[in-house]
């Protein structure tokens, strides 16, 4: 039986569709388009915030009327980082594929007191994180210090063979500064696209405890819990993350079982 915390790809434009409703919790939701070239896809973002990345392809881009321009330039999400859109809550946007793109459509609550803005691959900060075959590369879209009201994104490259979101982490517990709250989604793409990967989700007394096979184009939710992931050998692995909560702040705690790994 599939697990309810593992989203499968549908046929169609529209290949995930995750609202707060749907997954049942209170903040993230998750889209995900295959949008063919010379094709437009709109959206209104209500009274949340979002940020529209391009996973690939190219495509013109416009918020509440105002035309941004031709944005992307990568054909994989491998390939470095993205081009992305921020759009104000109460506000339409659309996008007109140049190519054959790839669209996340990250959203969270908020008001409206933001503009539109791109952020360009430049101001996406990039970091190197662990040691050994704990290695992975970030890019940090959306972090807790760039400027939104609830969202954060970012997107990680895991190499084949190493670990990610490891040590194991969690942020389910609204106890800032040492923990806050947020729900999160793993968006997964695979290199080769026929690879697999592993991603186990528990929590301290285990009455939350799975480990999904991950294939390419799946989404993982994470309500709650320590959530790593495993790319095997040979599969280089890129997920995208989407994370809100009632606090923008990103603080964890480290599963204490296995926190002597940061040594």
């Amino acid at each position: 039986m599939t697990s309810k915390l593992l989203r499968k790809p549908m046929a169609g434009e529209v290949v995930h569709r995750i609202t707060p409703e749907d997954a049942g919790w209170s903040y993230v939701g998750f889209e995900v388009r295959d949008v063919p070239i010379g094709t437009p896809t709109t959206g209104e973002t209500g009274d949340r915030e979002a940020c529209l990345v391009l996973v690939s392809g190219k495509a013109r881009m416009s918020v509440g009327g105002q035309d941004f321009g031709l944005l992307g330039e990568r054909k994989s999400p491998f390939e470095g980082s993205p081009w992305s859109l921020y759009a104000p809550a109460r506000s339409a946007w659309e996008v007109v594929a140049e190519t054959a793109v790839e669209l996340a459509i990250c959203s969270a609550p908020a008001t409206g007191k933001l503009p539109a803005r791109i952020i360009t691959p430049d101001e996406v900060g990039q970091e190197t994180r662990g040691k050994g075959t704990n290695i992975r590369y970030v890019r940090n879209i959306l972090p807790d210090t760039g400027t939104a009201e609830s969202l954060l994104v970012v997107e990680v490259i895991t190499p084949g063979g190493h670990w990610s979101s490891y040590p194991p982490h969690k942020h389910d517990v609204n106890d800032p500064p040492r923990e806050t709250y947020l729900e999160e989604t793993y968006y997964h793409r695979l290199k080769p696209p026929q690879g697999f990967a592993f991603q186990r989700i528990y929590t301290d007394d285990r009455s939350l405890d799975e480990t999904l096979t991950v294939a390419d184009g799946d989404v993982v939710l994470v309500p709650k819990g320590y959530h790593p992931v495993g790319a095997p050998h040979g599969y280089d692995l890129y997920y995208l993350n989407t994370m809100a909560g009632p606090k923008r702040v990103w603080r964890f705690r480290n599963d204490p079982a296995h926190e002597w790994l940061m040594a």
